[in-house]
């Protein structure tokens, strides 16, 4: 991914391909790499794919909720000159890109998200986290995940420092109740936008239900399922997951446009 990302202002991102732009949100622990599948697939496919790094840790504690990163993606949108495009986004990066079409409709052409938070409240984690506790650290990673193998020690290194460091945990605990404040349930029947729900069918984290609510409650949607599958589907399955999306564009017509 090194050789595709650049740094321009405030911004960083990764963009690759030519075509219909599929703009790309990741989750609050998660990084650009979790898209790896889906960016190099759909790059080839006639999609211009662009993954923001979010300013989940960086903006002022004011600005750590889901209604400011909505506003900042829309910024990052406008500053790409991009017309309208196609939002994924995973877990809290769903919940974003969903209040994003909320508050910017005309910007979207298409909605794509994978065990996103918006409607379910302990999305974030209830018992969130023990630190210094790196067995329970280690555990909550791997419960992410139907593979526990897919938590490498690499990623639970990786999050187990962030829960260590004040800030960054004080900014995790801030976003996991603006998750709750910004609770999506009222909004979607009013959001007609194309939405595609891709979801793991052993999903802990954002449960089952949750795919099926958002499906009932988002006029344009249409769910799709992936067995032997956790919270972060496009890690875990990504050739399932890269087929459903396709399968979606499809039949929403969405790649002609």
């Amino acid at each position: 991914m090194e050789k595709h990302y650049k740094k321009e202002g405030k911004y960083g991102y990764y963009e690759a391909g030519e075509g219909i732009p599929i703009v790309i949100l990741h989750g609050l622990m998660g990084g650009l790499s979790n898209f790896d599948a889906v960016a190099s697939y759909f790059s080839n496919k006639g999609y211009k794919i662009i993954i923001p790094d979010l300013p989940i840790y960086t903006q002022n504690i004011l600005k750590t909720n889901v209604k400011s990163f909505a506003v900042y993606v829309k910024n990052f949108i406008t500053y790409k000159k991009l017309d309208r495009v196609i939002l994924l986004g995973n877990s809290l990066g769903g919940h974003i890109a969903l209040y994003h079409t909320k508050m910017f409709p005309e910007k979207v052409s298409g909605l794509v998200i994978t065990g996103s938070s918006g409607l379910y409240e302990s999305a974030m984690g209830d018992s969130y986290p023990k630190r210094g506790d790196y067995e329970y650290i280690k555990k909550k990673a791997e419960d992410v995940f139907y593979d526990p193998k897919i938590a490498t020690p690499e990623l639970i290194d990786e999050v187990y420092a962030t829960v260590n460091d004040r800030v960054k945990l004080i900014k995790t605990l801030t976003i996991a109740k603006s998750a709750i404040r910004h609770n999506m349930a009222k909004d979607l029947p009013k959001m007609h936008v194309q939405t595609c729900i891709i979801w793991g069918k052993n999903d802990q984290v954002t449960p089952p239900d949750v795919a099926n609510e958002f499906h009932r409650l988002l006029p344009n949607s249409t769910l799709y399922w992936i067995d032997k599958c956790g919270h972060a589907a496009m890690m875990e399955q990504p050739e399932e997951f890269n087929k459903h999306l396709e399968d979606w564009l499809t039949h929403t017509h969405l790649r002609e446009h």
